[in-house]
């Protein structure tokens, strides 16, 4: 199907403002969120005036906010007539190792990247079952195949967490004309993972998006991107010792 109105969550920064400037560039009307609204105005005047022909409607939103997410998703439906495609994308990398004093850091990122998620696929395919079409896409991340160490211990799970949440939606579907697919975005330089210096197989934010969005239109059901060297690399994981997941992490 032809994907015209894109809604992406987390949408201000990283992975979300890059997707946003390429679909853009495609031609895609754009549904845009997150909660720093100034930064999305700005994207929008940035957007519309590359491309005059995209419509781009911006809204803030915190996706922890459970309540305002079924509201803007359905505002946004209101404003493009309907919605495609849904990627949710918003998310956070914060915490450090469990028994070390930093139990809210983690927990914060387990409520925004999977409880939150949890959130933004309901109000999704609440529009996709009215409508009976659509395609929800949900971000996780290489760090789903195997556990990893400090910061990313809450992370990673969260992360694996997003791939079973997306496949058994993927199962509930079957059947239907709605599509879910998750992508396993590697290492992909953005405002998460600015400050670590030093990354493997690290790629620029326009190189990982555009392997993003060439996955993402596929509309099959998991990816890892760029799939060079992380087709291969995630196979690896499953079977590496945990000396060398701790390298990697």
């Amino acid at each position: 199907m032809n994907r015209q109105n894109i809604l992406i969550t987390g949408a201000s920064s990283g992975l979300g403002f890059m997707m946003a400037k390429l679909y853009a560039a495609q031609g895609k009307n754009l549904a845009l969120c997150a909660r720093r609204v100034d930064k999305l105005k700005l994207l929008k005047t940035e957007i519309e005036a590359a491309n005059p022909n995209v419509k781009v409607f911006v809204r803030e939103l915190d996706v922890n906010n459970h309540e305002q997410v079924f509201d803007v998703f359905k505002r946004f439906a209101e404003d493009l007539g309907h919605i495609d495609r849904v990627i949710v994308n918003a998310g956070m990398g914060k915490g450090a190792s469990l028994g070390t004093g930093y139990f809210n850091a983690n927990k914060q990122t387990a409520i925004t990247n999977f409880v939150s998620a949890i959130a933004q696929c309901e109000a999704a395919l609440e529009l996709f079952r009215a409508q009976n079409h659509g395609h929800l896409v949900t971000i996780s991340s290489v760090s789903a195949v195997r556990g990893f160490r400090r910061a990313m211990t809450v992370y990673a799970a969260t992360k694996a967490a997003i791939t079973s949440l997306t496949e058994g939606i993927r199962i509930d579907l079957l059947g239907t004309p709605i599509k879910a697919t998750t992508i396993h975005p590697g290492f992909i330089r953005s405002e998460i993972n600015e400050k670590v210096k030093t990354v493997p197989f690290i790629v620029d934010t326009e190189t990982g998006c555009k392997a993003i969005l060439k996955a993402i239109d596929k509309e099959g059901a998991n990816y890892y991107v760029p799939s060079w060297p992380w087709a291969v690399m995630c196979r690896l994981m499953k079977i590496a010792p945990l000396r060398l997941l701790a390298k990697m992490s």
